[in-house]
């Protein structure tokens, strides 16, 4: 837990009610201080979802710290039980609630006794993890509470599906294009000729978890969710699990060979060869579109990584190893997962960079000064302050990363998605020159070199004019450079003689 005015990931509670709110007929009571309840808001905005969503704050006021939350809390869960009448019923407290000490499970066991709908705490640590971690341990709490139920007192013998079939877990309410990965992600066991047996949370009632194991195998396609499920399902039923996540056309044969090798161990004889032929011949444009004379614009290009471990690592193959574009580095705010991404990243680009510090990504990325960023709405944001382009890839992000047309980032069609995103992105020279010579930009205020750096450096009205005159392409590189010199000379106004100072020194 750390004091902080902005982060890539939230507070351990978000995570555990985004899972609940992907449940149907999930209810989640929030015991918290006002201020700490605008997950409602922010999922109602976010998701664009015509029903409630299923979360009630019972607030921690002056009258609770005076004689305790118990009444209140329990009070909640039963008239919520009565109004709802929902399966479950899971009780979070938030980091500020949780310094009072209440004995919260405790409570679940007194309201329990007058509900009809099961009651659990979520039995997350919220001063040592966050949003991410907290989704994949509530999922996997959930889970293993009703298959503990379903499997009480007897034999853990389970009749499989006739024909090959899957679970996709951690399909979750506010995921980043969750929802239209999920659409591409049924395509493609469609036609590999496999059969959805669950997703789970996606809608799907907590009375369907005992038929989780009836699948053949599992697939988790974001590691920040669904990793201890499958870790549980494996170990309890031994159902093996692929954890690649089919973004880009090289994830994509990986994982389809990895559901090829598990149905073959399983005894079910198939052969992807030709599916995955025909899918990045025909379906996928981005092979044939990476070898094409309109992807040679981004020879010598560079490009920077930063996001979620799934997402950022899936991009940074895609960038270097599909579209041959150098990249500078690549990070992960996941620092509990810094292992496995830097295994997957270490030889694909110059750097790897394990951080959740968003003052630290920004300095990198101004002294790298890349052609494109690939982040998220953080890098987003710096990006606009540097005038270098932004794709975002991954959470967090605004409201335009939930759009209601199809933009899936994994499948086939995700690649195409993802192939227009990266050419896109790409300032690429005579296009900005022209919209240049209409009027199409705009020089950004004074940069310096480094996001967070406090010095202040004004520009003469001849050195703007002058600076006016340098193309667009390039004018942003040539304004840091001039204010690097600027800041290691010990100058805060930049006069056109300062300016011609630091073009000679740059140019020798």
């Amino acid at each position: 837990m750390k004091l902080a005015y902005w982060m890539y990931a939230g507070p351990a509670h978000i995570g555990t009610l985004r899972v609940a709110s992907s449940f149907k007929n999930v209810h989640a009571i929030m015991h918290a201080p006002l201020g700490d309840d605008y997950f409602n808001v922010m999922r109602s905005m976010l998701e664009r979802d015509r029903n409630f969503t299923p979360v009630t704050a019972s607030v921690v006021d002056r009258h609770v710290l005076a004689r305790g939350s118990q009444e209140k809390v329990v009070n909640n869960i039963c008239r919520k039980d009565k109004e709802e009448k929902p399966d479950l019923v899971i009780l979070t407290p938030t980091c500020t609630s949780s310094i009072l000490q209440e004995d919260l499970q405790n409570f679940v066991y007194r309201a329990s006794l007058d509900t009809c709908a099961d009651v659990i705490l979520a039995d997350v640590n919220h001063y040592r993890v966050n949003e991410l971690q907290a989704s994949d341990k509530t999922l996997y709490q959930i889970v293993s509470f009703y298959i503990a139920n379903a499997f009480k007192g007897k034999l853990k013998k389970v009749v499989k599906t006739s024909t090959p079939s899957v679970n996709i877990i951690g399909i979750l309410s506010l995921g980043f294009h969750h929802q239209h990965d999920l659409v591409d992600l049924k395509r493609l066991f469609h036609d590999l000729g496999i059969t959805i047996n669950l997703v789970i949370p996606d809608n799907i009632s907590v009375k369907d978890l005992d038929k989780l194991p009836q699948a053949w195998f599992n697939l988790v396609p974001y590691r920040e969710a669904g990793l201890l499920t499958a870790k549980f399902l494996y170990e309890e039923f031994q159902m093996p699990c692929v954890e690649v996540a089919p973004m880009g056309l090289t994830n994509i044969t990986r994982c389809v060979r990895e559901i090829e090798d598990i149905l073959k161990t399983l005894g079910h004889s198939c052969d992807y060869t030709k599916y995955l032929d025909t899918q990045t011949r025909y379906v996928s444009q981005s092979a044939w579109f990476s070898r094409s004379i309109d992807c040679q614009n981004l020879t010598g290009k560079t490009a920077i990584v930063f996001g979620d471990a799934t997402h950022a690592a899936a991009m940074t193959k895609i960038l270097s190893q599909e579209m041959g574009i150098n990249v500078l580095w690549a990070g992960t705010y996941c620092t509990y997962d810094k292992e496995w991404f830097s295994e997957q990243v270490k030889d694909l680009c110059s750097k790897v960079v394990i951080t959740d510090d968003h003052t630290l990504v920004g300095d990198m990325i101004a002294n790298t000064e890349p052609s494109a960023i690939f982040g998220t709405q953080m890098e987003r944001h710096i990006g606009k302050r540097l005038n270098i382009p932004c794709g975002v890839i991954s959470s967090p992000v605004h409201i335009q990363n939930f759009p209601l047309s199809y933009k899936p980032f994994l499948g086939y069609e995700g690649t195409n998605q993802i192939a227009d995103l990266i050419y896109n992105s790409f300032t690429l020279g005579m296009e900005d020159h022209l919209l240049e010579m209409f009027g199409g930009h705009d020089t950004t205020e004074v940069l310096t070199n480094t996001i967070s750096c406090d010095k202040k450096i004004s520009w003469s009205a001849e050195a703007r004019s002058e600076l006016a005159k340098v193309p667009g392409f390039v004018r942003g590189k040539v304004k840091r450079n001039t204010e690097k010199f600027a800041i290691m000379h010990n100058h805060q106004d930049i006069t056109l003689e300062l300016m011609y100072k630091a073009k000679e020194q740059v140019n020798t």
